[in-house]
């Protein structure tokens, strides 16, 4: 896969039947009816083993979010068995070359047409875009940001073509491709949500499962990167001494280790306060800050200890590398972090998802089935988020000690 820089649709599928798309959806629908702290910690080592199909799995989740957020009860019975049976592999597809993260400069557009409505444009960067069943796609059904719509279009329906796949720098494997929808005919009932409720749509899925999910997939990555390079540098002799023994060696694996074990708390936590409907939007952008950018830096230590060796694909370090790059960009750069940030700290943020999601529906939907049942806004009480944010207790969180399929 990584050779041939192809999608192993196989692979994906294997990946799938174990469960681990299901991971959030309720055991009523088949899921495992967990929450957002073991689907991390799921992408997080699926990520260690490859990149590529850590991204597949946490693409896959964004389209389950869609699905349990603004899915209708026919919606759910519908899709989500099949998803976690690992028979349906879900995607959202939202970005547009010619607007990028800006979602209300979009121009892929659906009209109503009888009973259904006509979808035309271009989806682009849309992760699974080659394995993916069951698109979930934002267009523009009218005009300003009450004008999105989000609509479930099957991977077969007449009008949907795939692009070829262009050849990219790191996740090889990961289909991250482009959709063309040239009349596609969807029926009415495909709507998701209502008429208007595609920006809600886009935004919720990529910051509750984006920016946690790719968060996963960085410390996956970092974690590899950690092992591979005190491995390497333990096996290694210069001078009569194993490389770990110099000092500016172990200073480098001493940074290495305080940024992954700094990272995974931050990205831990933040899925914690999601799991516990309390909100956490600067968290989960924090999070996804610290775990791209430690993982990038690490990357630059572990070729700093490997030196000419890790310029050869017969060691991990340069795929590491390369991997880690690629999740710098989506669900926004770290430049869009940080202004994220500092709106929180001016008070100037106009929302958080998160406490949109928060009602105590939800809450008690996390605490029995480990994802929200629906879409519902609420004001949790500002005593009891401050008390979450400064000590959160994990005692709360059940993670089994061996999820189906593990080996």
């Amino acid at each position: 896969m990584e050779a041939s820089r192809s999608v192993d649709n196989d692979l994906s599928r294997l990946i799938a039947r174990h469960g681990w798309i299901g991971i959030t959806i309720g055991k009523e629908f088949g899921g495992l009816g967990l929450g957002h702290l073991a689907k991390t910690i799921v992408i997080e080592e699926i990520s260690r083993v490859s990149g590529a199909m850590g991204a597949m799995v946490q693409a896959s989740q964004l389209g389950v979010a869609k699905i349990l957020h603004f899915g209708n009860e026919s919606q759910k019975r519908k899709w989500l068995p099949a998803i976690a049976k690992g028979e349906c592999l879900p995607t959202i597809a939202v970005t547009e070359r010619q607007s990028g993260s800006h979602v209300l400069g979009m121009a892929s557009n659906a009209e109503r047409d009888g009973d259904g409505y006509i979808l035309n444009g271009h989806k682009t960067y849309v992760g699974n875009s080659h394995v993916g069943d069951l698109h979930g796609v934002i267009v523009r059904t009218g005009g300003g940001s009450k004008g999105l719509s989000a609509f479930l279009v099957e991977a077969d329906r007449p009008g949907l073509s795939r692009a070829a796949l262009k050849p990219a720098m790191g996740l090889h494997g990961f289909g991250f491709g482009q959709l063309v929808f040239d009349n596609c005919r969807v029926p009415a009932e495909n709507l998701l949500g209502k008429e208007g409720d595609g920006l809600a749509v886009a935004y919720s899925s990529s910051i509750l499962y984006g920016r946690p999910n790719l968060t996963a997939v960085a410390l996956g990555i970092h974690h590899a990167l950690v092992d591979e390079t005190v491995a390497f540098a333990a096996q290694q002799h210069r001078y009569g001494s194993p490389l770990c023994e110099f000092p500016t060696i172990k200073q480098k694996l001493g940074q290495m280790q305080s940024r992954l074990m700094t990272a995974r708390l931050a990205a831990y936590h933040a899925v914690h306060m999601l799991d516990r409907a309390v909100p956490c939007d600067p968290e989960l952008i924090n999070a996804k800050l610290i775990n791209v950018e430690y993982a990038l830096d690490s990357a630059r230590n572990a070729m700093e200890v490997h030196a000419a060796c890790g310029l050869f694909a017969d060691r991990p370090i340069e795929r590491l590398l390369r991997d880690a790059h690629h999740i710098f960009a989506p669900a926004g750069t770290s430049d869009v972090q940080l202004l994220r940030l500092a709106e929180f700290a001016l008070g100037t943020s106009k929302t958080q998802w998160s406490q949109r999601l928060a009602s105590s529906a939800g809450s008690q939907a996390y605490r029995h089935h480990g994802c929200p049942v629906s879409y519902q806004p609420a004001s949790p009480d500002a005593a009891t988020q401050r008390q979450a944010r400064i000590r959160p207790t994990f005692s709360s969180i059940a993670v089994p000690p061996t999820l189906p399929g593990a080996m």
